[in-house]
């Protein structure tokens, strides 16, 4: 089974609209149609950023965050980084190139393509939520 890291600009995007973030939260994540890989710091990201008071002003988006978090520890895989690297230019987005190189996930999904420029971190391809989709529906 393919593994994923899910940036938490994916995370945010699965609970505002439904587009490919959500597709691949819900229909892959949740699904388990992917393993989902995670470390403590990656989760408390997550939660911390989930439950920033802007989010709250959504209808919906606390439930559905507190669901979705809560089934992410149930299924996901977890890893405790050993290296600390400073890679990428925004420092607190070194943890998921640490989780990807303890874990050796199969991608790094994110949206954030100024900080993520390249397309690899060792055995981890790192892709848009839309890169992401299309290669699983076209495979």
């Amino acid at each position: 089974m393919k593994s994923v890291i899910l940036d938490t600009n994916v995370v945010v995007s699965a609970l505002i609209q439904k587009s490919y973030p959500h597709y691949i939260v819900y229909d892959y994540v949740l699904n388990e149609r992917v393993k989902l890989h995670l470390s403590i710091a990656l989760l408390n990201e997550y939660i911390d950023v989930l439950s920033r008071p802007k989010f709250a002003k959504i209808a919906g988006f606390s439930s559905n965050a507190e669901i979705v978090l809560g089934r992410f520890e149930k299924i996901a895989e977890f890893y405790n980084p050993k290296i600390r690297l400073e890679i990428i230019r925004d420092k607190s987005d070194n943890k998921f190139l640490e989780l990807a190189d303890e874990s050796n996930s199969n991608f790094l999904i994110t949206g954030n393509n100024t900080d993520f420029t390249m397309s690899h971190y060792k055995n981890t391809q790192i892709l848009s939520p839309r890169s992401f989709w299309e290669m699983q529906e076209n495979s």
